[in-house]
């Protein structure tokens, strides 16, 4: 099959993630993807197994008597929640130029996507606009299960491959059950980020905040010196963080809080947040600055306001520094086959910062779309073909 072909059957198989739930995976329609790549790995003569949450192991055997490393490549299956995946209708378009116009309603802008100047001439594939395309992370898997099928009947001298697919990724969830020893890698790379010749190995430190406020409720009538609105108490917190702090204001290695959800009345209030930063320093002043916050705010309203901070993943070029052979590989891979590195930190994670603090060192590596979580999100076809490519560079020059 090829990799266009798999890319689009699998993007219309919907496999959103679902946050509010506390199942693994958070949503049932996600074994449609997975049952259909364990079928699909089974019919190429690989050895793979699913377990009851989702996770998908697999295993190409090394074809040489050398030792070698055991690589790994790991894809999320999962979708983000911005927009939905249901029907996605992807569609293929020679792009000649201009705005993309994908519907009555929806078009791709220049202005927008400057990107698109450097893609005159290429094949790209969109939505109608109404859904996701669900590159992020479809390519990664399209790509993967390319090189999959390449390698499952190969002369190529190679070692021991190792292929994971997770769910739940988009919600923060995709390394939470990943069974590190099972996988049996000695390193990974997601295959996650966004065009071609991304290559990651820092990213945020994150932490998810929930707020949950009490006010007091009164006739408005008779409210004077009584009434503490909740709603109000919120917005004088949410006043209190530093407006430069916004990830509309920041970029780079810029950190910030993210004020992501909002519900309440007079009553109650219940705000969710991120906070995010590439620091570990900064990162912990961020979170003892809200509790500062909330402190504050408690002893002028008297203890109305509860605080939970958890942290979600760090920075794994904790991890990374002290095996940036593997970076190198994937630098040297790249250039073998003309493709310009661009290394830099993720403003976001990948299951591979998780990974890379369970004992798997896993940089992360591009999926090759463009306008992630939007329903103006597209990919050329010439990327899912040079992403294969790379991770079949890869293992040729581990086994040199």
């Amino acid at each position: 099959m090829d990799i266009v072909d798999r890319f689009i059957e699998y993007v219309k198989i919907d496999t959103q993630s679902d946050d509010k739930s506390e199942t693994t995976p958070s949503t049932k329609k996600q074994f449609n993807l997975a049952n259909l790549l364990v079928k699909q790995l089974e019919e190429m003569g690989i050895e793979v197994e699913m377990d009851d949450k989702a996770y998908i192991y697999a295993t190409i055997p090394a074809n040489t008597d050398k030792d070698l490393p055991t690589v790994g490549f790991i894809a999320h299956m999962d979708t983000a929640l911005e927009v939905t995946a249901e029907n996605v209708k992807p569609q293929i378009i020679e792009y000649k130029g201009g705005d993309i116009k994908l519907s009555d309603k929806f078009t791709i802008t220049t202005k927008d996507s400057p990107s698109l100047e450097n893609l005159v001439g290429e094949k790209l594939i969109t939505t109608d606009g109404t859904t996701l395309l669900g590159a992020d992370d479809k390519g990664g898997v399209a790509m993967i299960m390319d090189m999959a099928q390449k390698m499952s009947n190969t002369s190529m001298e190679h070692g021991t491959i190792k292929i994971g697919f997770t769910p739940d990724e988009e919600i923060g969830r995709g390394a939470d059950l990943f069974d590190v020893e099972k996988f049996g890698a000695d390193f990974a790379y997601t295959i996650d980020g966004g065009p071609v010749g991304e290559l990651e190995y820092e990213n945020f430190n994150a932490a998810g905040v929930k707020v949950d406020i009490k006010g007091k409720n009164v006739h408005p009538g008779s409210a004077k010196n009584i009434m503490q609105n909740s709603i109000v108490i919120a917005n004088e917190l949410i006043s209190m963080l530093p407006a430069d702090q916004r990830p509309e204001h920041t970029e780079g290695y810029e950190g910030f809080y993210l004020v992501n959800e909002i519900t309440g009345d007079v009553e109650n209030t219940h705000l969710e947040m991120l906070i995010r930063d590439f620091h570990k320093e900064t990162f912990e002043q961020k979170k003892n600055y809200l509790e500062e916050v909330v402190a504050f705010l408690n002893k002028k309203y008297g203890n109305i306001i509860d605080l939970k901070i958890t942290d979600g993943y760090y920075n794994m070029i904790e991890k990374i520094k002290d095996h940036m052979e593997i970076v190198d590989l994937a630098k040297k891979s790249m250039e073998d086959i003309d493709i310009t590195p661009k290394i830099q930190p993720i403003r976001g994670g990948t299951d591979g910062a998780k990974l890379s603090f369970m004992g798997l060192p896993c940089p992360n590596i591009f999926a090759g779309g463009y306008n992630f979580h939007s329903r103006f999100e597209f990919i050329p076809v010439s990327s899912l073909y040079k992403g294969s490519e790379l991770l079949v560079k890869i293992i040729e020059n581990i086994a040199k």
